[in-house]
């Protein structure tokens, strides 16, 4: 089983999450931030992973630290589930739609960190539960930087947040899906490594 159990706490948040590639899909999400909880629950249930999450943060300032944190420690656990990546699919994209709204999200699981998503491009009216496109910036770039992964995500249409955000978890949680599985023998570079 590819599987990881990371905990991490700063003075500003605490997080705990374990992350099943092959599944069971399920598990617990409590982070104290009901937007956020809804979100994680689309990863876990679109990347058919076994998704458990218990955090804390200081919500009473912002919700950004929250949010980013929980990005960052999800792509811990990434790194450490994928291990040394023999056999990997490697790459993954998919669209996802929601009423008006459609994203892309396409995904290397290469190694290199590199987030291609433009915010100030996009153009969202309000937010979600106190959880706006600036925030999933940040939940992104924790994900990038620590699981070291390329991903791109455009907004091809829509405005509404709520659909705008949860567009966006799923076309990722159905991309990260794909970039997951096993399907080769060796890795899955010519270099030889990852």
């Amino acid at each position: 089983m590819r599987e990881a159990l990371v905990e991490r706490a700063t003075a500003e948040t605490w997080v705990r999450l374990r992350l099943g590639l092959d599944g069971p899909v399920g598990g617990k999400v409590a982070t104290g931030l009901p937007f956020l909880d809804h979100m994680l629950l689309q990863l876990q249930r679109h990347g058919r992973f076994l998704l458990e999450v218990e955090a804390r943060g200081d919500l009473e300032v912002d919700v950004h630290h929250l949010v980013e944190d929980v990005g960052i420690t999800l792509g811990m656990a990434l790194k450490e589930a994928l291990g040394e990546g023999v056999g990997l699919e490697r790459y993954g994209e998919a669209f996802a739609p929601m009423d008006e709204t459609l994203v892309l999200c396409v995904l290397d699981l290469s190694g290199r960190p590199h987030l291609e998503y433009r915010p100030e491009a996009w153009p969202v009216v309000g937010e979600a539960g106190g959880v706006n496109h600036y925030h999933l910036r940040e939940f992104l770039r924790g994900l990038v930087n620590h699981g070291r992964l390329t991903l791109h995500l455009r907004l091809l249409s829509g405005r509404e947040a709520h659909h705008v955000l949860e567009a966006s978890f799923k076309a990722l949680a159905r991309a990260l899906h794909r970039a997951t599985r096993l399907t080769g023998e060796g890795l899955p570079s010519t270099k030889g490594v990852l």
